[in-house]
């Protein structure tokens, strides 16, 4: 059995029970998934390569979506990429009246990370890696700024790379001269914090602010960057699109899908350089024809699935990943390994069997209306909690609990040997 540190624990624990997805921990709970992880990994592959990619992650609410965005976050750190990553919502959103793209933007490099820093707030320590690189190429510092300049020409070629490369050197400046309040300033404009050009003008001498329009070209601008601060590139993870979905305005929708069609065209086209996009949805929010990504032609006719795949045969290789639900074997994986997680940080020794594995499993799979509806996330809970009220009540039995409240309806009338039946077909 696999050590789980007892933090990690805690955390995978707590989390799922709350029906959230852990940002640590997740290899010691990851199950099937394997073909679409390993097309995610070749995507990831080519990005380090200098190339780009582009995927939608579409599944159903619980199915384990942002559960495999996240896994593929947390692998991608650990490779040397930087990744960002934000949910959007009615404040966050890629175009918007209102700053909701300029918001997303925000978000998003509020939660850069790396392998030495995986929950975010790793601007700073990018900067100064990138300067300490520099630093270990040159004889003396009155040579620093001098190749700063030289490694920064090559964004000056970028849309707004000028401007960019500009507050690298004054970072570069705050840093030799210990100056907190210039790497301050400089910080709050690579993250989007200046409200106006006249407010960086006069703190940076810089004409220029991240905006609703530019923030894409300004996440191009930072791939690039980042690779000549020695990472392999930029991994970009949005989840949530339903919230594009959702907004009432239809041209206001449409402006959301249009700026996903300009990220879209870029990687496609080789103008994207070591970046990679993920986005997580349900698949109405993809495929209704009159609020969903589909609902913007343009899209809808560079998305389509051709007329060969079908559920059973998919193509890893087209920009939309579906994800069916975790397999009933997947499950039981799931649910010996979480059994146990819980026994070792609790520290007993587990008294679920497998028997009663498949019982739990059986009495989940025959509700009223679970062919249809229930869903990993579902499932997680209602084990965890068991576990739970199994440890705090040692005197009570797996059959006392699960055929003492909600879950002895949910058999839907199975008999003891219609169950013991289920059993033996369930066998793995």
């Amino acid at each position: 059995m696999t050590h789980v540190p007892p933090r990690i624990a805690n955390i995978l624990i707590n989390a799922l029970k709350g029906g959230v997805v852990p940002r640590v921990g997740l290899e010691y709970v990851t199950v099937g998934r394997a073909l679409e992880i390993s097309a995610i990994l070749h995507d990831i592959d080519m990005i380090g390569d200098g190339g780009a990619s582009f995927r939608f992650i579409v599944g159903k609410y619980g199915s384990g979506k942002s559960f495999l965005l996240q896994t593929i976050r947390n692998y991608a750190t650990a490779k040397g990429f930087a990744v960002v990553d934000a949910d959007l919502s009615p404040e966050r959103r890629f175009a918007g009246t209102k700053g909701q793209g300029l918001a997303t933007y925000k978000e998003l490099m509020q939660n850069l990370s790396t392998k030495s820093k995986p929950d975010g707030g790793a601007l700073p320590l990018v900067l100064e890696r990138w300067i300490s690189g520099i630093m270990s190429q040159v004889q003396s510092p009155d040579e620093v700024e001098a190749k700063i300049y030289e490694v920064t020409h090559g964004l000056e070629g970028m849309v707004n790379g000028f401007e960019f490369a500009k507050a690298v050197a004054l970072y570069w400046k705050a840093y030799r001269d210990d100056n907190a309040g210039l790497k301050s300033n400089v910080l709050k404009w690579f993250r989007g914090e200046y409200v106006t050009r006249r407010d960086a003008k006069a703190d940076l001498d810089i004409n220029f602010t991240v905006t609703d329009e530019n923030w894409y070209d300004f996440l191009k601008i930072m791939a690039s960057f980042l690779v000549g601060a020695g990472y392999k590139g930029l991994l970009v993870v949005v989840d949530e699109l339903v919230n594009i979905f959702k907004i009432p305005n239809s041209i206001t929708r449409a402006n959301n899908y249009e700026k996903i069609l300009t990220i879209y065209n870029d990687v496609l086209q080789g103008k994207a350089k070591h970046i990679g996009f993920l986005m997580g949805g349900t698949p109405q929010c993809l495929e209704d024809k009159y609020r969903g990504v589909f609902s913007y032609e343009a899209l809808r006719s560079r998305l389509a699935e051709g007329h060969f795949a079908t559920e059973d045969l998919k193509d890893l290789t087209a920009p939309i990943i579906r994800l069916t639900m975790l397999t009933q074997e997947e499950m039981y994986v799931l649910i010996e390994k979480l059994r146990n997680i819980h026994a070792e940080l609790f520290k007993y020794t587990p008294i679920l069997t497998h028997e009663d594995l498949l019982y739990f499993l059986t009495v989940e799979y025959n509700r009223v209306g679970a062919s249809t509806h229930i869903t990993p996330r579902e499932i997680i809970r209602d084990f965890i909690e068991l576990t739970n009220i199994l440890h705090q009540n040692p005197d009570q039995s797996v059959a006392d609990i699960l055929g003492g409240n909600s879950f002895q309806m949910a058999k839907g009338g199975l008999s003891d040997e219609e169950i013991h039946t289920e059993f033996q077909e369930f066998e793995l």
